[in-house]
């Protein structure tokens, strides 16, 4: 798999969704709304998955919102 592509394996795609929902209780603790905190979530998940695979920033921040990770999802 080349990480140039933007494929990402089940290691790095639990380590993305660790980094959003990590982001989204720090916002949440320090008062944000669930939008902000999603927003949050998907710059910090986005940044990852970008250094992780090599691609920009924003073709990582769609991939990312694609996922579906959403705030009220913190149980999953």
């Amino acid at each position: 798999m080349s990480q140039q592509s933007g494929m990402l394996d089940d290691n790095q795609i639990h380590m993305i969704e660790d980094i959003y929902f990590e982001t989204v209780n720090e916002a949440f603790h320090h008062g944000a709304t669930p939008l902000t905190a999603h927003k949050e979530g998907v710059i910090a998940a986005a940044m990852l998955f970008s250094a992780v695979t090599g691609i920009e920033e924003e073709p990582a921040r769609r991939r990312v919102v694609s996922m579906g990770l959403r705030p009220n999802n913190l149980d999953a």
